[in-house]
């Protein structure tokens, strides 16, 4: 079995350690161009692993060109395979594969499926903004307009709104501290482009959201866990890492928490501002559920009124995620500097897109819209609190409402092979591990998507495996 080679950024997993392995063994020729490798029960013998990490290892090296699976044969060497460069040479984004992998799993569709590892709110929810009808509307407020890049701050009316929308939060804003993005993910990818550096120490909620791990990892940061506990992060953590060393961000979600659905209570709210500014810490607080959360919710940026804090938020996950509008609050000077970046990554985010919104939400009902989504979670919140229950599952936290909920199944101490018995039988959960920054870890915990765990089959196959 290959030996663990410490890296001070990201220590390799044994699957990475497996994918770098084989690939020197192409390099040198021991595998040849169109060869058959061996079966998985085969490399597994010899290296003395479980057969799932050799099936992990032959998927990342088919999604990086290296190899191909054909179907009843097993995999093989591609032809033409790209040229590999040596361990010492590994590449940030070889190093991200782990997480590029798991988000390409999570964002399969496929009807037959019960997806209840699904980041989103059900279809049916959302269909009621019909987007099809706003097009006319959008062409009106300025035809000749869509035909070019728009402002690096993005739709200046769109902005507005927003200043409105924040308002309602208890963050005073002008427009000029707001640059709109293409969605949330954008945004923190700006933020990391602006802060980050190779080697730089950041901090973020662990478990936490797996796609800010992968572009962490991208950029060469040194990704801090701070354990995260069912009314927030773990406070005396978060100040032992200020302490160790300067961070130049701490990456948290202060309600609705993904994957636990935990809330931060309003006393470590305030703990966590007095950290930062005892510390000299700048927090990035992603707030992509705020339409599914009372306007009232104790927020860091209502306390800081962006002062240290960039408030992030999005429309993905209330309006539609094709639209992928997304923006941060700053301090003003900062907002320059990133839409700077932004202009100079992506020139600009979609005018047609903000457009869009803005008359969405220049329409009456958005707020009703708002409204019902907000009721629709609380039920099914609750629904979902009640079955797992049923099911004698453990529950992280008990919120009112989150589009997540985090459990342990009974008999089943790691989740990763409750999502195998469950894959099974079409049914696709999101295992603990993947929220993990070290993705190999073991973890009783999945994540719940509450709008789907009414379907009963999910149910009808839990109590078959418990029996």
């Amino acid at each position: 079995m290959p030996t663990k080679s410490p890296e001070a950024a990201a220590p390799l997993t044994l699957t990475r350690q497996l994918v770098q392995l084989i690939q020197r063994q192409i390099r040198d020729g021991v595998y040849a161009p169109g060869s058959r490798l061996p079966s998985i029960r085969d490399m597994a013998r010899t290296h003395d692993c479980a057969k799932n990490t050799i099936v992990n290892a032959f998927d990342y090296l088919t999604a990086l060109g290296v190899v191909e699976p054909r179907r009843g044969s097993g995999f093989f060497v591609c032809a033409a395979a790209p040229a590999i460069k040596e361990d010492d040479e590994a590449t940030s984004l070889s190093r991200a594969m782990d997480v590029v992998w798991l988000m390409r799993e999570q964002l399969k569709s496929d009807p037959e499926h019960l997806r209840l590892g699904d980041g989103f709110p059900p279809v049916d929810w959302l269909s009621e903004v019909r987007l099809d009808k706003f097009h006319q509307k959008v062409v009106r407020t300025g035809l000749g307009a869509l035909f070019g890049y728009g402002s690096r701050f993005g739709y200046q009316p769109l902005r507005q709104h927003l200043v409105h929308r924040l308002a309602n939060h208890g963050i005073e804003a002008s427009a000029s501290q707001i640059v709109l993005t293409h969605g949330a993910n954008q945004a923190l990818d700006i933020v990391i482009r602006n802060f980050v550096k190779p080697g730089d120490r950041v901090l973020v909620d662990e478990p936490g959201y797996y796609m800010l791990f992968g572009k962490l990892k991208l950029s060469g940061a040194r990704i801090i866990g701070i354990p995260r506990l069912a009314d927030g992060p773990d406070l005396e953590a978060l100040e032992r890492e200020l302490k160790i060393g300067k961070p130049c961000l701490f990456f948290t979600q202060t309600l609705a928490h993904n994957p636990t659905g935990s809330d931060t209570s309003p006393h470590k709210a305030h703990k966590i501002l007095q950290l930062a500014d005892r510390y000299n810490a700048i927090i990035v607080e992603n707030d992509t559920f705020a339409d599914f959360k009372p306007n009232a919710a104790p927020r860091i940026a209502t306390l800081d009124q962006l002062r240290r804090t960039i408030y992030v938020g999005s429309f993905s996950k209330s309006v539609s995620a094709a639209l992928r509008v997304g923006f941060l609050a700053c301090h003003r000077d900062l907002a320059s500097d990133l839409a700077d970046i932004k202009m100079l990554i992506h020139v600009s985010s979609s005018e047609y897109c903000e457009r869009t919104l803005d008359v969405i939400l220049s329409e009456g009902h958005y707020n009703r819209h708002a409204a019902r989504l907000r009721d629709r979670l609380t039920q099914a919140t609750e629904n979902a609190r009640r079955l797992l229950d049923q099911l004698g599952a453990e529950l992280f936290c008990a919120p009112a409402q989150s589009m997540y909920v985090w459990a342990a199944m009974p008999g089943f101490p790691d989740s990763k092979t409750l999502a195998q018995a469950l894959m099974r039988q079409n049914i696709v959960t999101a295992p603990g591990s993947i929220f993990h920054i070290d993705t190999e870890v073991q973890s009783r915990w999945s994540r719940y998507n509450v709008g789907l765990l009414g379907d009963p089959r999910f149910a009808a196959a839990m109590q078959g495996l418990l029996r």
